[in-house]
C-alpha cells in the first residue's frame, strides 16, 4: 500500500503542478493562454492512466485466471471513466482559462457541472460492480472498487487543493 501511496503522490504532484500553473495565471483583457499545452496534458493524462493500471495490477491480487477475465473489464470501464474525466477535465481548463472573470451565474454552473461529472463517477463504478463481481469474487472486487476510489480521491485532493477558490477572484 505504501508503493500506492507514493505513485499516486507522485502523479497527483505532476497533475496539480499543471493545473496550478493554468488555473493561477493573471487574467488578462485578451483571450487566456494556456501555460502547458494539450499535447503536455495528453502524454500527462496518458501516463496518469498507465501508472493507476500499474497500481491496481501491483494492488490487486488476482489469479492468472482471473486477471485474464478482469483486465478487458477494467479496460472497458476505464473508457467509460476517460469520457465522463474529459468532460471534467476541460472544466477545469475553462475554469483555469477564465479565473478571475466568472461571474456569479457562471460560478454556479461550473459547481454543478463539477458536481454532475462526481454523480457520473459513482454510477458508472455502481454499473462496473456486478460485471467486475461476474470475474472476481467479493474481496477483490471491493478490493478493487476501494483502490479505484483510493487512486482518484488522492487525485481529487491534489487537483482541488492547487484550485484557487472562486471567490479569490478579487470582484
Amino acid at each position: 500500500m505504501k508503493t500506492l501511496m507514493i505513485m499516486v503522490l507522485m502523479v497527483g504532484a505532476a497533475l496539480s503542478w499543471g493545473m496550478t500553473a493554468n488555473a493561477q495565471t493573471t487574467p488578462s483583457q485578451e483571450t487566456p493562454s494556456r501555460v502547458i499545452s494539450d499535447r503536455d496534458v495528453d502524454l500527462l493524462r496518458k501516463d496518469l492512466r498507465s501508472k493507476r493500471k500499474q497500481l491496481i495490477a501491483a494492488n490487486l491480487k488476482m489469479t492468472d485466471a482471473e486477471a485474464t477475465k478482469f483486465w478487458p473489464i477494467y479496460d472497458q470501464y476505464t473508457s467509460e471513466l476517460i469520457l465522463i474525466n474529459d468532460k471534467k477535465f476541460g472544466l477545469i481548463q475553462d475554469y483555469a482559462d477564465h479565473w478571475g472573470q466568472l461571474t456569479s451565474e457562471q460560478s454556479l454552473s461550473f459547481i454543478r457541472q463539477w458536481l454532475d461529472a462526481d454523480i457520473a463517477i459513482a454510477q458508472l463504478r455502481q454499473k462496473y460492480v456486478p460485471l467486475v463481481s461476474k470475474v472476481l469474487d467479493g474481496k477483490k472486487s471491493a478490493t478493487f472498487f476501494q483502490l479505484d476510489r483510493r487512486i482518484a480521491m488522492m487525485l481529487e485532493i491534489q487537483v482541488s487543493s492547487q484550485m484557487p477558490l472562486v471567490q479569490d477572484q478579487g470582484h
